[in-house]
């Protein structure tokens, strides 16, 4: 279970492509997120593919949540909550393939003190290139992540 950090402002950063199948649960669950009211000290942000660039989005905050999905391993939809710390940093060579988990070794080795991290996944299905669209698991996986969420966050109902 996801424990709630302490004061300030906090981030939930949803990654992944849409247009990759099951690697659009995080812009799903931004965009389901969106619909409802946020509390004043929350940012939610579409944060696309992950990238060096996306180190931006963990300044400024005391905590950050990070959504994506994961690699397929047998039982699609699975959420998993995770440690930053259980993220593995994806097998490319320096400076090319940047995923989540190179993101956050990057973000670990910046001088300033990084925010509390969790990470919260929905196991992919597959994810095909260039095939939009959810797997039935994964686009069930959806609703509960946003039901943990807003519970987490006391994101109100609509």
């Amino acid at each position: 279970m996801i424990k709630r950090g302490s004061g300030g402002v906090r981030h939930i950063l949803c990654f992944g492509n849409p247009l990759h199948g099951d690697d659009g649960f995080g812009p799903a669950v931004y965009r389901r997120l969106a619909e409802l009211p946020q509390p004043g000290d929350l940012r939610l942000f579409d944060a696309g593919t992950p990238g060096l660039s996306a180190l931006v989005l963990f300044q400024d905050c005391c905590e950050a949540v990070i959504v994506d999905a994961s690699a397929p391993a047998g039982q699609p939809g699975k959420l998993r909550e995770l440690p930053a710390s259980a993220i593995a940093t994806e097998p490319t060579a320096v400076g090319h393939g940047h995923g989540v988990g190179f993101l956050l070794r990057a973000l670990a080795a910046l001088p300033e003190a990084p925010p509390a991290l969790r990470v919260v996944t929905a196991e992919a299905a597959s994810v095909v290139s260039f095939r939009p669209g959810l797997s039935a698991p994964v686009a069930l996986a959806v609703e509960r992540t946003v039901d943990l969420l807003r519970g987490y966050f006391e994101i109100e109902s609509t």
